[in-house]
């Protein structure tokens, strides 16, 4: 049977991906939605080649230039933060949420709240709203892939197993670019070398993150969220190779991990096809070529974010989104080179420390927070560079 999907971000690299899979698969998949924020001749040109039905900018700027580049396809044009949601009533079989940011919330929100199968590539979404998230995919019992490479791994060795079993759900971390590094050099890094991951092609932002190590810290956020195991159940390792993706150890001490090359495709096909499998033309895992997998202790001196990461968990309520949008905030002055690398998670934990509202009870109360977030942050990025 063909199966309807909608890709939510399809000009980014997570749904170029997705497509690229599509494509693969012409017969087995139906594009019903493609949206984008602003790439409305990007967004267009996919549209146009997937045979959708509907497509939408976020950026209402971009609404005539969309609207123009289909004229006369029959595939409809909107835009704005609205159609978006309505975009992810849409009845689809399965929908890929990778906006970037808190922007992806409400369409992904949405698509839960409609009982949909949910591919969920938005880091910021779960880390952020996670509470509300788990709490309306129980409600509407919709299904929840997760893509990140982390995560999926996760969910493929726990299939067929029950939580109850599980003794640890070990992460695993690249350790980026800095993994060796002292403080001191850490001290006088530039944007340029933190952009340069090791083994993974990503954004700017993510890549900062994972030279902080504060993206390992957002996925142990989300591996709570998914995964209801406790805290003192998840486990944090380096793996320089990043061949093994994470680890799930179970009560008779046997561990399952899973392994595969670092292409995203992977786990965005696993989730795609779940619960059966397709296809790829990913490059095979050759062990032997490898030669050997290490693995070592992350050091939470160098990288504070872990801490930070964890320390917010316990803490729980507003502070897991305070500290996402603290760290986005720290993370766009150092590269635009108002700060120094270590300042970022100085910047985090003083907006932790400054900030503490309720709890949030709704995406309202969220994005107030996010907005009030940001605020302390940059005050807390005046009082740095004032200092310096």
């Amino acid at each position: 049977m063909t199966r309807s999907v909608s890709i939510f971000g399809a000009t980014g690299s997570v749904g170029l991906s997705t497509l690229d899979l599509v494509r693969q698969h012409s017969d087995a998949y139906r594009v019903i939605a493609l949206t984008a924020n602003g790439n409305a001749s990007a967004l267009a040109a996919l549209a146009i080649e997937f045979g959708a039905e509907l497509a939408v900018v976020a950026d209402e700027a971009a609404y005539p230039a969309l609207k123009d580049a289909l004229q006369g396809t029959g595939i409809e044009a909107a835009a704005g933060a609205q159609a978006l949601v309505e975009a992810a009533q849409r009845d689809v079989d399965w929908t890929m949420a990778s906006i970037v940011g808190c922007a992806g919330l409400p369409p992904t929100m949405a698509a839960i709240q409609a009982g949909k199968t949910v591919a969920l590539a938005n880091k910021e979404a779960l880390v952020s709203a996670g509470a509300l998230m788990m709490a309306a995919v129980r409600q509407s019992g919709a299904s929840l892939l997760p893509v990140d490479s982390e995560h999926n791994a996760i969910f493929q060795c726990l299939a067929g197993s029950k939580l109850e079993h599980v003794r640890k759900i070990t992460l695993t971390a690249s350790g980026g670019p800095f993994r060796s590094f002292s403080l001191d050099q850490m001290r006088t890094v530039t944007p340029a070398q933190a952009v340069a991951h090791p083994n993974w092609a990503m954004g700017a932002k993510i890549s900062v993150d994972s030279a902080t190590m504060m993206n390992k810290g957002l996925e142990l956020i989300e591996a709570y969220h998914l995964f209801p195991v406790g805290l003192d159940k998840l486990d944090i390792l380096v793996h320089p190779q990043s061949v093994i993706h994470s680890m799930v150890e179970y009560d008779d001490c046997s561990t399952l991990a899973q392994l595969g090359s670092p292409d995203m495709r992977i786990p965005i096909a696993s989730a795609l096809a779940w619960p059966e499998r397709i296809a790829t033309n990913c490059k095979p895992l050759d062990l032997a070529t490898i030669g050997q997998l290490t693995f070592e202790q992350p050091d939470m001196v160098r990288f504070p974010a872990l801490r930070l990461a964890r320390a917010a968990i316990t803490e729980g309520g507003a502070k897991l989104a305070i500290l996402n949008a603290a760290n986005e905030v720290a993370v766009e002055a150092f590269l635009n080179g108002q700060i120094g690398f270590l300042d970022i998670a100085n910047v985090v934990e003083a907006t932790l420390t400054a900030y503490a509202p309720a709890a949030p009870t709704n995406l309202d109360d969220l994005f107030s927070i996010d907005a009030d977030a940001r605020i302390y942050a940059r005050h807390e990025l005046e009082t740095l560079t004032r200092g310096n």
